[in-house]
């Protein structure tokens, strides 16, 4: 990928992640997912993006796994 396209708004991101660009913002500002300003805008790189889901999908898998077993 060339630099241009590894570099997302908050737009692309909400659609990448199919949430709403308010929710993108707010999880953004709350440092929930790894982004960066602009000037006064938020951008993200898609690698960043893509490793942050990855971490939270082995988070979900532990709390299940977790869950299961104290069951």
């Amino acid at each position: 990928m060339n630099g241009v396209s590894d570099v997302m708004t908050v737009k692309e991101v909400a659609s990448y992640l199919k949430i709403k660009e308010k929710t993108a913002y707010r999880l953004a500002a709350g440092g929930k997912i790894p982004g960066f300003k602009v000037g006064g805008s938020w951008r993200f790189r898609r690698g960043d993006i893509e490793r942050w889901i990855e971490a939270q999908s082995a988070e979900s898998s532990a709390e299940g796994k977790v869950r299961t077993e104290l069951e």
